[in-house]
């Protein structure tokens, strides 16, 4: 296994620090969601119970428009990439670069995958993909160039005998969501979402998988007993609601407006910057890693990308937030 495939962007944000290396949209969820979770706390003497169970089942069939045997609760997405090795894939495609999750689990099942190393501008090639790859694992929009990919892209990826995995982490910070298969109840499509990065919770572990109730179950046949817990179950439930889903969309559509001006800004000081979709953007600067400790030396934490396949040593992620002018400025004053 590659170390750098356990890398991930909180490691480089120290407490304190102005943090642009995670995606996560807020530094605190909701008020309205952390009193829902603080009214579950007494329920934690007991195990989850089947109702929760039910409750949130319901709640994210009803958001994506499908059967209710074709929802996984998971623990954050990764834990729906720890559990492909359960598939038993022959050889896996991993669309690249891309998140490095899905590579590290796999090489820990003693999987065989390729990775499909896609160029610039990062556009998705279906005829890329080796034929006799049975499981092929991308995401969309893309961590961590950004780049939505198109519905007839994605569906060109699908042949027999093959399972195409979709990671949507962040297709609910795409206005509309557009390009989503998570309503699509395709016989050889699995959807992955997460509810982390919208709603501040990644230390709670909550996302969910859509796909086929037979593949579902293999998938999941060998976890433990209570797998996802109460307040994970009141989190997902609570995430799915109909009232949730719309406050999600229209914090979308002010990140839109917040992404474009950070781009503008970061172009303004010459900075190429990957044309996406995504919560986050992808820029390369000169010295990528002189910038980065410059950076980290001002209290500021970007994501180095030389740990995605694919990408080299001259690019940076960084979180779409409002504060990105201190940003611009404190790389400014290193490309002046």
């Amino acid at each position: 296994m590659r170390a750098a495939a356990r890398y991930h962007g909180d490691q480089a944000a120290e407490p304190g620090m102005l943090d642009f290396a995670v995606n996560v949209r807020a530094d605190a969820p909701p008020s309205w969601l952390v009193d829902r979770l603080a009214s579950r706390l007494p329920d934690l003497a007991r195990y989850p119970g089947a109702v929760d169970v039910d409750r949130a089942l319901a709640a994210v069939a009803g958001r994506h428009k499908r059967d209710v045997a074709e929802v996984a609760l998971l623990a954050g997405v990764a834990e729906g990439f720890a559990l492909l090795a359960q598939l038993r894939p022959r050889r896996a495609a991993l669309i690249a670069p891309s998140f490095t999750e899905p590579e590290a689990a796999l090489s820990a099942a003693g999987v065989p995958f390729d990775h499909v190393v896609l160029e610039p501008p990062y556009t998705l090639s279906a005829g890329a993909v080796p034929e006799d790859a049975d499981l092929v694992v991308l995401g969309n929009p893309t961590n961590p160039t950004g780049v939505l990919h198109g519905r007839d892209e994605l569906l060109a990826l699908r042949r027999p005998g093959r399972t195409v995995v979709v990671d949507e982490a962040f297709a609910d910070a795409v206005p509309g969501e557009p390009m989503s298969l998570a309503a699509e109840p395709l016989p050889d499509v699995v959807v992955l979402r997460s509810l982390t990065k919208t709603w501040a919770l990644p230390g709670l572990r909550v996302g969910y998988a859509l796909g086929p109730a037979d593949v579902l179950a293999r998938l999941t046949a060998r976890r433990p007993h209570w797998p996802v817990g109460t307040l994970q179950l009141e989190a997902i439930a609570a995430c799915c609601a109909p009232e949730a889903v719309a406050e999600a969309d229209r914090g979308a559509r002010r990140l839109v407006e917040v992404r474009a001006a950070m781009v503008a800004g970061l172009t303004s000081i010459g900075v190429h910057v990957v044309n996406g979709s995504a919560p986050f953007v992808l820029f390369c600067v000169p010295d990528a890693d002189l910038m980065r400790k410059h950076l980290d030396g001002r209290g500021i934490a970007v994501r180095r990308c030389d740990t995605f396949v694919g990408l080299d040593g001259g690019f940076l992620r960084a979180a779409v937030r409002p504060e990105w002018p201190v940003l611009v400025e404190a790389m400014a004053e290193v490309l002046r």
